[in-house]
């Protein structure tokens, strides 16, 4: 289990967080072990897992794969709660299931509920200010930790107005909300959301668009890569498949493939497992006395 207390000093600190996405517990090892602050399992992308939408998740499928990762990792987890699976009731059941699960934070964005399949195509429906400050409010107070962290995310920049998404921002803020997002690439609008809300803020996008430095310098020190993981391994995959298909081979190096899968074995941590067993079903039988027994 993570140190939810360690990693909420980190984000009110202002010190930059990059949290790559981890959708099973050995990618959420993987991440650990490169010493990233913190991970996150995005809802587009256990959608995409199960080849449905986040708007089809249920709280017991995101709770329940949060659980198997804080199990097997301690890298502190940012949890997807989408739309909280409904109305301030649903969120409060929401807030209070993936904290149990162990997560480090939940996010919670302002979009109607249930959350439509077109999210993904960029047709976002934003409830109105009042609602999302109700949604925020309950969530706040529904926690039992006062260090789970509440990231409350509006997506008015694109649907509504740069100053519309400030205005709600102030609102998620003064309803009790830790760390606020918002989406924006322009460097001014960057400026102008850190000078008049303040961090902790979030930002999410591909990492290699991210200059942690200057959003950080602007509050925006909670950056998240929500698909790049997930994508380039997709494409390892297709690849690899595609090549099989055709000849029969992968086209991979053989000594390669193998060596990663040795190392598959050893980030899914098989070597406390094997130890284990080894202190007790796979304990060398005791040899025959060679003299027969004592009389």
């Amino acid at each position: 289990m993570t140190d939810r207390a360690a990693f909420a000093n980190l984000v009110r600190s202002g010190q930059p967080i990059l949290a790559p996405v981890a959708l099973d517990p050995l990618s959420a090892r993987l991440v650990e072990s490169l010493g990233f602050e913190a991970a996150y399992l995005s809802g587009g992308g256990f959608g995409f897992q199960l080849s449905v939408s986040e708007a089809l998740l249920t709280i017991t499928e995101v709770a329940g794969l949060t659980r198997q990762i804080t199990a097997r990792s301690n890298v502190p987890l940012i949890v997807d709660g989408g739309v909280g699976f409904g109305d301030a009731l649903h969120t409060t059941r929401a807030v209070r299931e993936i904290e149990a699960a162990g997560g480090a934070a939940i996010e919670i964005e302002d979009q109607v509920a249930p959350k439509r399949a077109h999210h993904h195509k960029g047709v976002e429906h934003l409830v109105p200010l009042e609602m999302m400050v109700d949604k925020v409010r309950e969530a706040v107070d529904a926690r039992r930790d006062d260090d789970f962290i509440i990231i409350a995310r509006t997506g008015a920049v694109r649907n509504e107005s740069f100053e519309r998404a400030l205005e709600r921002c102030a609102a998620y803020r003064e309803a009790g909300a830790d760390v606020l997002m918002l989406f924006t690439a322009e460097p001014d609008q960057i400026a102008e959301a850190g000078r008049v809300l303040g961090g902790p803020l979030s930002l999410m996008g591909q990492a290699d668009r991210l200059g942690r430095a200057m959003l950080a310098e602007h509050g925006f020190n909670v950056l998240i890569d929500p698909f790049t993981g997930q994508v380039a391994a997709y494409g390892a995959m297709r690849d690899a498949y595609r090549n099989m298909a055709q000849s029969g081979a992968s086209g991979r190096d053989i000594d390669e493939i193998m060596s990663l899968y040795r190392e598959v074995q050893t980030m899914a941590g098989m070597d406390e497992l094997y130890a284990i067993e080894e202190r007790t079903t796979e304990r060398p039988s005791p040899k025959p006395s060679l003299g027969g027994e004592s009389q």
